[in-house]
């Protein structure tokens, strides 16, 4: 089974240069001879996120909502074979395939959405 990393460019987090800066964040001074490394952001690898994948979605009306019981098929905006978003935060940051890992569900990313769409 191939890993997430055999299938896609991911940047090399142990060179934070490489990480991108957000606008609302002011970038740090430039060093010259002291380029940011991965240890630098120690600080926030503790922090916790909520990592949600999301197969698709769908519009109904309360009424119907209500009619629905065990068995019933609720049809989502998504094709067989489609890719599911991957968000953080309430944030599209991916998009991936379901994998079966022994006897659980996983996502395997496909796709990094860059832009901050979401």
């Amino acid at each position: 089974m191939a890993t997430p990393s055999d299938d896609m460019n991911l940047p090399d987090l142990s060179d934070a240069s490489a990480l991108p800066v957000s606008p609302a964040m002011p970038e740090a001074p430039a060093q010259a001879d002291h380029p940011r490394a991965a240890h630098e952001l120690e600080a926030v690898f503790d922090v916790p996120v909520n990592v949600s994948a999301v197969l698709g979605k769908t519009h109904m009306e309360v009424a119907n909502l209500l009619k629905l019981g065990r068995g019933a098929v609720v049809e989502l905006d998504r094709k067989v074979g489609e890719a599911i978003d991957i968000y953080v935060n309430d944030r599209l940051v991916a998009r991936g395939e379901v994998v079966v890992v022994d006897d659980r569900l996983g996502v395997t990313m496909t796709e990094i959405v860059k832009g901050g769409i979401g």
